[in-house]
């Protein structure tokens, strides 16, 4: 979202965050770099008369469920304003995957086409743009939905590049120490990784490297994540970084052994930003190397990725080769420029066609037609019954 906020800013726009959400003492101050923050009602007719007034010419939605709750507003009050929704991953496939990795079975399109992937993809054709942050997601919402690529921009992470001046400034293979994991502890996959780690992988690892130490940090850390925390066993539990660059190169190796979920890992680019060699699963690789050597080594076995971790811990030439694959995918992949300019002219496109574009997009204004019928009259009735309690 930062990204996104610093590409429109960069493009002269005026940036208004409207939010829901309360905001915590942890949230970015926006105000100090020139965008204004204001808050907004769930099912209230007060957002009919703010943006109205405010009348934007774009609008973004985070993900499809602020869509699902603003869109047939924005329809309504905003009729001209381009709608791009921001999927952040595809929650529909992460959330089959979910659901395949519970009972047990091979992921397969009976888990993809879910409920998830109805709400999901129906908001995907009521906006004007979707992006979209990795190739595979692309590939499925083509081919398996048969989604209009003209609805759709490939917008991975937008980067600045690494220098080798910078790459200088990292701590080398014999100043660092121990391995790391990170990753939001609300998020499921983060979770399950975490059990995965402290159960099965950790202690093969352990086994062989007996002075080391696993440190995981993420945010939210609950009761339950917090009583997994063992100092005999090397297994710590550390809770919010303030610092993520810090953290990540004081670590000679991340782990990341995800075994559902989608989008983009932040967690690897993190460590490649940091020269931190990783060994993590399918999935979590997923959409990042495009077919360039990745920064370490992907296993899903437990076995092996216990044995590749700890290889790179102690091989340096190794440890070496694997980080610097990580640099030549964040300036080959992830450039900043490249992909700002990409979406600029995505953006001026649909501006000066965007009546043309709807009257192609016909799947989108019937699913535009019958959630005025629906989803709008549901927000209407949750609003009155509210202003009854």
């Amino acid at each position: 979202m930062m990204q996104l906020i610093h590409f429109f800013k960069s493009e002269n726009y005026q940036i208004t965050f409207a939010s829901a959400c309360a905001k915590t003492e942890r949230a970015f101050p926006l105000e100090t770099i020139g965008v204004d923050a204001v808050a907004v009602e769930l099912n209230s007719s007060t957002f009919d008369d703010f943006i109205k007034t405010l009348n934007p010419d774009i609008v973004l939605f985070d993900r499809f469920m602020v869509e699902e709750q603003y869109g047939w507003r924005i329809t309504e009050q905003c009729p001209n304003a381009i709608k791009i929704l921001d999927t952040e991953d595809l929650h529909f496939l992460r959330k089959g995957r979910q659901q395949a990795f519970k009972e047990g079975r091979n992921f397969n399109k009976t888990y993809l086409f879910n409920d998830f992937a109805k709400r999901e993809i129906a908001s995907i054709y009521r906006c004007d743009l979707s992006l979209i942050i990795s190739e595979a997601e692309m590939e499925i919402l083509k081919a398996d939905f048969k989604v209009d690529s003209e609805l759709l921009v490939y917008l991975p992470f937008m980067l600045e590049g690494i220098s080798g001046e910078k790459i200088k400034t990292l701590p080398k293979f014999e100043e660092r120490q121990h391995f790391i994991t990170i990753g939001n502890f609300l998020h499921e996959p983060n979770y399950n990784a975490v059990l995965y780690l402290k159960q099965t992988i950790w202690p093969m690892i352990r086994k062989k490297l007996p002075k080391s130490e696993l440190h995981i940090y993420g945010a939210y850390a609950s009761q339950k994540i917090n009583q997994l925390h063992n100092e005999k066993e090397g297994f710590l539990i550390k809770g919010f970084a303030e610092e993520v660059n810090k953290v990540m190169q004081n670590a000679k190796v991340c782990l990341a052994p995800l075994r559902f979920g989608a989008g983009l890992k932040g967690k690897l680019i993190d460590a490649m930003q940091n020269g931190t060699p990783c060994i993590m699963s399918t999935i979590a690789s997923e959409g990042m190397f495009g077919g360039l050597p990745e920064n370490g080594f992907i296993e899903d076995e437990p076995e092996a990725f216990a044995e590749k971790a700890v290889q790179l811990y102690k091989n340096e030439s190794l440890w070496k080769a694997k980080q610097q694959n990580g640099f030549e995918v964040l300036n080959a992949r992830f450039d900043k420029t490249e992909h700002q300019k990409q979406l600029s002219e995505v953006i001026v496109k649909t501006l000066n066609s965007l009546t043309e574009r709807r009257q192609n997009n016909f799947v989108g204004q019937m699913l535009q037609h019958h959630t005025q019928q629906s989803t709008k009259f549901m927000g209407k009735w949750i609003e009155e019954k509210n202003k009854k309690s």
